[in-house]
């Protein structure tokens, strides 16, 4: 199964058309609207869909082609931001992701994955599990005196033997990604790594299934963001 995440930067209903060129089954997106408040044929091409947000012009949404089949989970997120598990085609669970200040004082963006962790990771170890989108985060920014910096909330998903495929799939460091997946402002020179897909030991086998990070030149031309592609086995 091919899965895409990518941070669209609004108006998905006008970018549509590139991400769907990569013939992904399931497409992940940050930032985009709800279908259910627009017309034309980005409402036809969301045929299959979730969505979730407190803006319908910019949730998270996950889009289901070539057959598969979502249902939506009933997690409580306790006004975390943002998360939407699904099950896919009974086999998985799928928790797309996007982290999001969420007016908390101490608690933003991986604050709220930690947090999200400590609600599900007991169903996410029973199961197997998908966790992808935009994290906003990366090791490089870990605070040495926190006790839920990138590098713990890795920790704690490793403990539930689910695993980043990108570091999978090219042996590198956390914080030492050669490529990134998100340009501040568009800049090629404040580029970082800050898009990722995780998913259960066993659904992933670097020798047999691929990890794509998008270039910049054309994607930068759409969003500050690349997509992430991957397959796993299904």
């Amino acid at each position: 199964m091919k899965i895409v995440t990518w941070n669209c930067n609004g108006a998905f209903r006008k970018k549509y058309q590139e991400i769907e060129k990569i013939e992904a089954d399931l497409y992940i997106i940050q930032e985009c609207e709800n279908p259910e408040f627009t017309k034309g044929e980005y409402t036809n091409w969301a045929s299959s869909y979730f969505w979730y947000g407190e803006n319908k012009h910019k949730g998270i949404g996950i889009f289901a082609h070539n057959g598969v089949e979502i249902e939506c989970l009933d997690w409580q997120d306790n006004g975390l931001q943002l998360f939407l598990p699904v099950r896919v085609n009974n086999q998985f669970n799928l928790i797309a992701v996007w982290t999001k200040q969420a007016n908390s004082p101490t608690f933003r963006y991986i604050g709220q994955l930690w947090k999200y962790l400590e609600l599900h990771k007991e169903k996410m170890a029973a199961d197997p599990t998908v966790l992808c989108g935009d994290l906003n985060s990366n090791k490089i920014w870990d605070v040495w005196d926190r006790w839920w910096n990138h590098s713990d909330v890795v920790r704690e998903l490793n403990a539930a033997n689910i695993q980043s495929l990108y570091h999978l799939a090219t042996s590198e460091a956390q914080g030492s990604e050669s490529a990134p997946t998100f340009f501040l402002h568009r800049n090629l020179q404040k580029a970082y790594h800050i898009d990722f897909a995780f998913a259960s030991e066993g659904m992933f086998n670097p020798q047999s299934n691929t990890v794509t990070v998008g270039n910049h030149n054309p994607w930068l031309e759409f969003s500050d963001h690349v997509p992430i592609t991957f397959t796993i086995a299904s």
